[in-house]
């Protein structure tokens, strides 16, 4: 009997559970996760073209190639207005940046 009765409650519980929502609801959702989707991708879109346009900039500075500029973008030197205020020890800290890279940067200031 009471076995009965646990059932029927489980049964009545988890109906209760899954019809709680209804079809409208069930689509608001649906567009709300497709529009966040769709911004979700534009940002990450928008800051990928952000940083290959900071890395071609950076590549204007002498002596500075494809390589020496992403990886000192991505050590946090975004602009060439920072490369050039950077300390030496600071730029020498990037791998591939060298010595004489860093002589033709400080000749900037």
């Amino acid at each position: 009997m009471i076995s009965k009765f646990l059932s029927k409650l489980k049964s009545i519980l988890f109906k209760s559970a899954v019809t709680s929502e209804t079809p409208l609801k069930k689509e608001k959702k649906a567009a709300k996760s497709a529009k966040t989707k769709t911004k979700t991708k534009t940002k990450t879109k928008t800051k990928a073209v952000n940083s290959k346009k900071n890395i071609e900039t950076l590549t204007t500075l002498p002596g500075v190639g494809a390589k020496s500029a992403k990886a000192l973008y991505e050590a946090g030197f975004k602009t060439t207005k920072a490369v050039i205020a950077a300390d030496e020890k600071d730029l020498l800290a990037v791998s591939g940046v060298g010595i004489n890279l860093v002589k033709k940067l400080k000749k900037l200031k």
